[in-house]
């Protein structure tokens, strides 16, 4: 199980949103690039970058403070938002990063993810956040009338590395993860699948290693880390002895 930092970009400052919301924003770090080698620091062996305003204009808008990311932590990142054509993918990929999340475009151009999962394996994920069962699109301002589960079988046999799913009423939201939904989307499908969405406290990594989750690759926290009710070096731990009793 692998535990997944957020950092998620607006106006080039690290920021968490509630419910998805742009004007429901906190600011978090001014320096994004310091926030990742904290997290870094810390003990996290994979990071996940958002572009929340590349999500709403359909293409990188925070390019800069990722590239400054990349060049001062040495783990390997995830990330996501406005990437909806192939010379975005190549160019994230061309600047190191590990694996690139794709949003709408898994929604709209179901083919692209087919062609850039088979191009560059084990670098492309797709992300399906759903509000009340459906996919949200466009930095989650619109509502698609298609199910995760859906988009998930289209995908299913082009080698996508990852299903990262999250629960949009619960981001932000510290209310818990949906572990029945993520469960059952991770048990209905080969892909594995990420967690995401109101992971709130030390009782949600329990519960990801608990032997009901064990098909899930791992999950996504953000507001939790940021402000102090999840202690990195507790979730870490348990994740590490964990990994070690398997």
């Amino acid at each position: 199980m692998i535990l997944f930092p957020a950092i998620d970009l607006k106006n080039g400052d690290a920021v968490r949103l509630e419910q998805g919301d742009m004007a429901r924003a906190t600011v978090f770090n001014r320096d994004p690039a310091a926030q990742a080698r904290a997290f870094a620091a810390q003990g996290f062996e994979y990071l996940h970058i958002v572009d929340l305003d590349g999500a709403f204009a359909g293409k990188p808008m925070n390019a800069a403070a990722v590239e400054r990311i990349l060049d001062e932590v040495k783990v390997p990142v995830q990330i996501g938002g406005g990437i909806r054509d192939h010379a975005t993918i190549e160019a994230w990929l061309g600047k190191g990063v590990a694996r690139v999340v794709i949003g709408t475009a898994a929604v709209r151009d179901p083919a692209l993810v087919r062609e850039a999962a088979r191009a560059h394996p084990g670098r492309v994920a797709i992300g399906l956040d759903a509000r009340d069962g459906k996919v949200a699109v466009q930095g989650w301002a619109e509502t698609s009338e298609l199910s995760a589960l859906e988009i998930a079988r289209r995908v299913e046999d082009a080698g996508v590395a990852a299903i990262i799913y999250t629960d949009v009423t619960r981001d932000g939201m510290l209310k818990g993860l949906n572990l029945d939904a993520t469960i059952a989307l991770a048990e209905a499908i080969s892909i594995p699948v990420i967690a995401s969405g109101g992971l709130a406290s030390i009782d949600d990594i329990k519960a990801l290693l608990a032997p009901r989750a064990k098909k899930l690759q791992g999950a996504i926290a953000g507001r939790a880390l940021y402000d102090g009710r999840l202690d990195a070096a507790e979730a870490l731990k348990l994740i590490r002895d964990a990994r070690a009793a398997a």
